[in-house]
């Protein structure tokens, strides 16, 4: 039931001496029930204040990772002790009999105490949130942090903003006005900063989706780098060619980015041509060699196999998955498997040719021109690389 202060005072008697003598008949007819109800409300004070301060203890100051626990623990401490005493009050009125007058002054108060301390619980809910999903990073960013402030302010400006409006409402004023007000001028507002306040979320977007962190390796739009900061506005990369790159949060958001630092493995392809004249039956166990020389190394092979017929030679495919993120352990295995495939092949016999071209000369009528007098005998060579000709 909401009660304007009007009709709180229709309740009220006529003249002091009337309430006085409501008061005391009051009390004199209801003296037992009165003393129970303060006894009842007591102890409920008492429980209630014994939960604030269990609350208190779920959240200590200076915790660097906010759970659910210390989300409760902080809405718990918020509970004020006015609010509690008016939870008593409300919870034995109508076992005390309380006159008409002071039973809706004790409803109306609790009414407008219950909007504020509801105001009070949904901005620590909020903010433990947005914090519980920032987790240790606004600890070791201050930019970040500063991101946080100004987002708590805003959802506190909020939050009693609506519950100052509801109050007016339950006081009977007609509060239309103040509510169109106040949304012409935050569109006002949001047109004029759009800019600031679109890289400012972009910046939030990124702490709650978390597509990165201080510290890994992304790609974006070409570049590759390590995040330094992730600021209110601006991150700032730190790229592999040693440039500090700056970009709006909103631009990098805009964009596919690869995080390289949570990637599950590394892929490697190796490209491996044969010589023509190498024997089937060589050829057939190529493959499963490859294999066996990448498993040794510790990697995952993905494929191992005869790919293509090439210009100038068989081609053969091998590609390994390294576990893990590190090239510092991917770009020593792959050396030392390719240091292995030439030990390998060369035990085998296996021959990787040079590119060779073969060139032919015919007349107009299209008969072959020999370039060389018939009978002689010409050895055939593989010379290296584009010129090379078989005569």
């Amino acid at each position: 039931m909401i009660v304007t202060p009007k009709a709180a005072a229709l309740a009220l008697p006529s003249s002091p001496d009337v309430l006085i003598a409501d008061t005391t008949g009051w009390i004199t007819d209801n003296w037992l029930r009165i003393s129970i109800a303060i006894g009842i409300a007591a102890v409920v004070v008492l429980v209630l204040v014994a939960i604030r301060n269990l609350g208190r203890r779920f959240c200590p100051e200076g915790e660097a990772l906010v759970g659910w626990k210390t989300i409760i623990g902080r809405m718990a401490s918020r509970t004020r002790f006015w609010f509690i005493v008016l939870v008593a009050a409300e919870a034995v009125a109508s076992y005390a009999q309380t006159p008409v007058w002071l039973d809706k002054t004790i409803r109306f108060l609790f009414t407008v105490g219950l909007t504020f301390q509801a105001a009070l619980w949904v901005r620590e809910l909020t903010i433990g949130l947005i914090e519980h999903r920032a987790g240790e990073a606004q600890h070791a960013n201050g930019a970040l942090n500063s991101a946080l402030n100004i987002l708590r302010a805003l959802v506190t400006f909020l939050v009693f903003a609506i519950a100052f409006v509801l109050i007016l409402g339950n006081l009977g004023v007609n509060v239309a006005g103040l509510v169109a007000g106040l949304g012409i001028g935050g569109i006002a507002i949001g047109l004029a900063a759009q800019g600031i306040f679109s890289d400012l979320f972009a910046g939030i977007s990124i702490l709650f989706d978390r597509p990165f962190k201080v510290g890994e390796v992304i790609s974006w739009g070409g570049n590759t780098g390590t995040v330094e900061i992730i600021g209110m506005r601006t991150t700032r990369i730190r790229l592999v060619s040693g440039e500090l790159l700056v970009v709006s949060n909103k631009n990098l958001l805009d964009k596919e980015i690869s995080n390289l630092t949570v990637r599950d493995h590394i892929r490697l392809t190796f490209a491996i041509g044969v010589a023509y004249e190498t024997p089937p039956e060589t050829l057939a166990r190529i493959p499963a060699m490859l294999k066996a020389l990448g498993e040794a190394e510790g990697a995952k092979v993905a494929r191992s196999g005869f790919e293509a017929f090439g210009a100038s030679s068989l081609d053969f495919t091998l590609i390994l998955d390294v576990p893990g993120a590190d090239w510092n352990v991917a770009h020593p295995l792959r050396d030392r498997l390719l240091v292995a495939i030439m030990e390998r092949f060369a035990a085998e016999g296996i021959s990787i040719p040079y590119p060779t071209q073969t060139t032919f000369t015919a007349a107009p009528d299209g008969t072959l021109i020999m370039p060389y007098p018939d009978g002689a005998v010409i050895p055939v060579t593989a010379e290296p690389l584009g010129d090379a000709r078989r005569n």
